[in-house]
């Protein structure tokens, strides 16, 4: 696969500006989410390593959406297409795998709906920031 007709640019704001709604959402949500994970803020780390591996997680998110975008409408900008793309991966994948582990992990409904939501707008705005700036078709 050829990745040098991604759009770079593309992928970098996409995974920037779905990090900073990850900031504002946690912040946002921190009681609830606390409570719903079962977390004591007193005996957390306080390790930055969530942080940046959030990031890189959502720079391969953007990259993943930015190639199934470009193959998907051949290349041409499209908000809506990105917006579909991004909800359909987070249903099809971050959805449902999600929610099998906090059932496994015996987590709350709560919870997943915390983490869910925090997701579906991660992708939404990954897949709306794609398809505005348009995503190259990649040869394979």
């Amino acid at each position: 696969m050829d990745f040098s007709a991604v759009n770079w640019l593309a992928v970098v704001v996409a995974a920037v500006v779905a990090w900073l709604f990850g900031a504002v959402w946690y912040m946002a949500l921190s009681k609830p989410w606390l409570k719903a994970a079962k977390l004591d803020p007193a005996t957390m780390s306080k390790s930055k390593l969530p942080f940046v591996i959030s990031f890189i997680a959502e720079l391969i998110m953007a990259l993943v959406v930015a190639l199934v975008v470009g193959a998907m409408t051949g290349g041409e900008p499209a908000l809506a297409a990105g917006l579909v793309f991004g909800f359909v991966l987070w249903l099809g994948f971050v959805a449902t795998t999600l929610t099998a582990n906090h059932r496994y992990e015996n987590f709350g409904w709560d919870l997943t709906l915390i983490d869910g939501g925090h997701w579906l707008g991660v992708l939404l705005i990954i897949g709306a920031v794609i398809g505005w700036f348009g995503a190259p078709v990649v040869a394979g």
